[in-house]
């Protein structure tokens, strides 16, 4: 079965940092853009970064460049977010989705995991 399932997800200061982790099963993930979104509350779903599984390419939002860094272990099959300097408006559910290189369509999305970042 196909699944990505993030974790990692809690309760901080701002200032403070979080690790997020999103595990990949159920096939080969070489040929897949491994995003991270986050949703907030009455706000649109929007983009935070990308890594490419088999290396070399990273891409970020603005809003997070310099704090939060993507990152993968392919012997664990896991993707992870490392946010550091977290801000209140970095508050929303954070999400993974598996985007096959050359397509515009995401296969698969995690059920998300909650950062709350306290002022």
């Amino acid at each position: 079965q196909v699944q990505l399932v993030e974790s990692g997800g809690g309760l901080v200061q701002a200032g403070g940092s979080l690790r997020l982790s999103c595990g990949a099963s159920g096939r080969t993930w070489s040929n897949y853009f491994m995003d991270w979104f986050r949703q907030a509350p009455g706000k649109e779903r929007e983009f935070v970064a990308r890594i490419r599984w088999s290396g070399g390419y990273t891409a970020y939002a603005d809003s997070v460049k310099g704090r939060f860094t993507i990152s993968r272990d392919n012997a664990k099959n896991t993707v992870y977010l490392q946010m550091n300097s977290l801000k209140p408006e970095d508050t929303a559910v954070y999400y993974c989705a598996a985007l096959l290189m050359g397509t515009d369509k995401y296969e698969r999305w995690g059920q998300g995991t909650q950062v709350t970042v306290s002022s």
